[in-house]
């Protein structure tokens, strides 16, 4: 595996990629809807559905723009959950990369407002640092 491939992947192991690859078969409804609206380079960047990034699985993901994007669904809206993902928000960013979530509710209501939103921070990223 190349170094570039390795580092995309932040260290995970095996059964992160078994996870990922199950999760892919079977994503949300709001993860389709977003992953059509950010398939195909139509930020003029590529994201990754369900990719395997350290101890998790990530809902979303762009290399370049060392982008994260979660999409949460009712169960992350209870006390151990939301610790869970101030946990795993914690250990995204420090590894350098940048987190933005989005609730199911937002990405059904008004998936052109969520996906300017991730063209703006993809533009912001870029504008910070040479990717």
């Amino acid at each position: 595996m190349s170094k570039e491939k390795h580092n995309m992947f932040y260290g995970a192991d095996v059964i992160v990629f078994e996870n990922a690859k199950k999760l892919r078969e079977n994503m949300t409804a709001a993860e389709r809807l977003l992953f059509e609206a950010l398939s195909k380079n139509k930020l003029g960047v590529r994201f990754k559905a369900q990719h395997p990034l350290s101890l998790y699985v990530v809902d979303f993901y762009c290399h370049r723009a060392k982008l994260v994007i979660e999409i949460d669904g009712d169960v992350h809206f209870n006390e151990e959950a939301q610790k869970a993902d101030n946990e795993r928000t914690r250990v995204i960013e420090d590894l350098g990369l940048k987190i933005i979530r989005f609730t199911n509710k937002e990405v059904f209501k008004n998936i052109v407002e969520v996906t300017f939103e991730i063209a703006k921070c993809v533009n912001e990223r870029f504008s910070q640092s040479p990717l």
